[in-house]
C-alpha cells in the first residue's frame, strides 16, 4: 500500500518504453528523492536492496527482509559499467536487466529505482579506469585481497556506485547477500569511515546466502549461464569449501585445508570432459582487515571471525562462494 504523499507523484511519473508495473519505476535521482522524502514525512522507514537486475531467489531473500523489517522497501536496478573490466561482458549484464524487468513479479516492494549511467555518473563516464575523470571512491587495503586479486578495478566501482545510491535514496537498512562478502565487509567500512547517516554501518544487514534446496549451489545471476553439464559441476565449489571448513574445525592448519579443498576440485574436474573446471582460489581471511591468515594459522577457540571464500570456473562463467567461520550474521 503506497502512502498518501507517494500517489500523486506515481501519477504523474513517466515510465515511457518501461514495462507496465503495479510497483512505481522512479527513473531519475530528482524522482528517488522525492519519493524518499514523501516516505520521510510520514516517518516511514525505508529498507533498500540494490541489484544488477537478473532477479532471482537470492535478490527476493533480501526484500523479504526488508519487508520484515522496514515500512517501505526499495529496489535498485543499476548495471554499474565502474564494476566491470574491459574484458568482462557489459551487454550480457545490460541484457539481464532487460529480462529482469520484461518478467519482473516483485509486487511487495514500494518502489524500484532505475538510474541511468548519466544519472549515476554525471561527469560522464570512461570504462578505462586510467582515462575516468570525476569522483571515485576507494577503499584503500581492503579491495585488493580475495575478489581483488582477480578483479583489481571492482570494488572502486561498488564503492563508488554505493555511495552514490546512499546518497540518492538515504535509506534506513540496506541489505546484501553473503555471497558477496567482500562486498558487504567494504561497504561496513565504507558507511563507517565517511561517517553515513543513513545508512550506518549497523544498519547494514548481510543475508545468508539463499542456496538451491537440493545440492546448496549459491544462487546467482551467473548460474543461468552454465551448460547442463557444468549446473552439474558447479556445486564443486562450495562442496570444496565445506572439506576446508571441516578441516579447520578439526584443528588444521591453513595450508591443510586449502590443500584439501583444492584436490576435491582437481578430483572433480578430473572426471568430466564436456565442462572444463578451474580452480581461481580457495583463501582463509581475517574478517577485520580483510588479509589472508598465515599458512601455519588454525582454528583458535574464540578467535575473530574468518572469512573462507573461493572462486571457480565452469567453462567460462565464474563463480563464487563463502562460509563466515565461528559468526553469527
Amino acid at each position: 500500500m503506497l502512502c498518501s504523499r507517494l500517489r500523486p507523484f506515481v501519477r504523474s511519473m513517466s515510465t515511457t518504453a518501461l514495462p507496465a508495473s503495479s510497483i512505481p519505476l522512479l527513473t531519475t535521482v530528482p524522482a528517488v528523492r522525492q519519493w524518499r522524502e514523501a516516505a520521510r514525512k510520514e516517518n516511514k522507514s525505508v529498507g533498500f536492496v540494490p541489484t544488477m537486475g537478473a532477479l532471482h531467489d537470492g535478490h527476493m531473500s533480501l526484500v523479504r527482509r526488508s519487508l520484515a523489517e522496514n515500512d517501505l522497501t526499495i529496489l535498485s536496478i543499476f548495471v554499474n559499467p565502474a564494476q566491470f573490466a574491459p574484458h568482462e561482458d557489459l551487454a550480457t549484464a545490460f541484457l539481464c536487466i532487460r529480462r529482469s524487468l520484461a518478467t519482473q513479479e516483485i509486487r511487495t516492494a514500494s518502489a524500484v529505482f532505475l538510474p541511468s549511467v548519466k544519472d549515476m555518473y554525471p561527469s560522464g563516464f570512461n570504462q578505462d579506469p586510467a582515462a575516468q575523470k570525476g569522483t571515485f571512491i576507494e577503499v584503500k587495503g581492503y579491495g585488493e585481497q580475495m575478489e581483488g586479486k582477480s578483479r583489481p578495478t571492482f570494488f572502486r566501482g561498488v564503492a563508488t556506485a554505493v555511495i552514490k545510491l546512499f546518497n540518492a535514496i538515504e535509506p534506513t537498512n540496506a541489505y546484501f547477500g553473503q555471497k558477496d562478502i567482500q562486498q558487504c565487509f567494504i561497504v561496513k567500512r565504507l558507511c563507517g569511515d565517511l561517517l553515513l547517516s543513513h545508512p550506518d554501518p549497523e544498519h547494514i544487514h548481510i543475508v545468508p546466502t539463499a542456496r538451491d534446496p537440493f545440492d546448496n549451489l549459491a544462487l546467482s545471476s551467473r548460474n543461468a549461464y552454465l551448460s547442463a553439464e557444468g549446473r552439474k559441476l558447479a556445486p564443486t565449489l562450495y562442496r570444496a569449501l565445506k572439506v576446508a571448513e571441516q578441516a579447520w574445525n578439526d584443528g588444521f592448519q591453513k595450508v591443510a585445508c586449502v590443500e584439501r579443498a583444492t584436490d576435491l576440485v582437481r578430483e572433480v574436474a578430473g572426471t568430466s570432459d564436456e565442462a572444463q573446471i578451474r580452480l581461481d582460489y580457495i583463501e582463509f581471511n581475517d574478517s577485520d582487515s580483510l588479509e589472508p591468515l598465515e599458512s601455519t594459522q588454525c582454528r583458535e577457540p574464540g578467535s575473530q571471525p574468518v572469512l573462507l571464500s573461493g572462486a571457480m570456473w565452469v567453462g567460462s562463467t565464474r563463480l563464487i562462494d563463502n562460509i563466515v567461520l565461528e559468526m553469527i550474521l
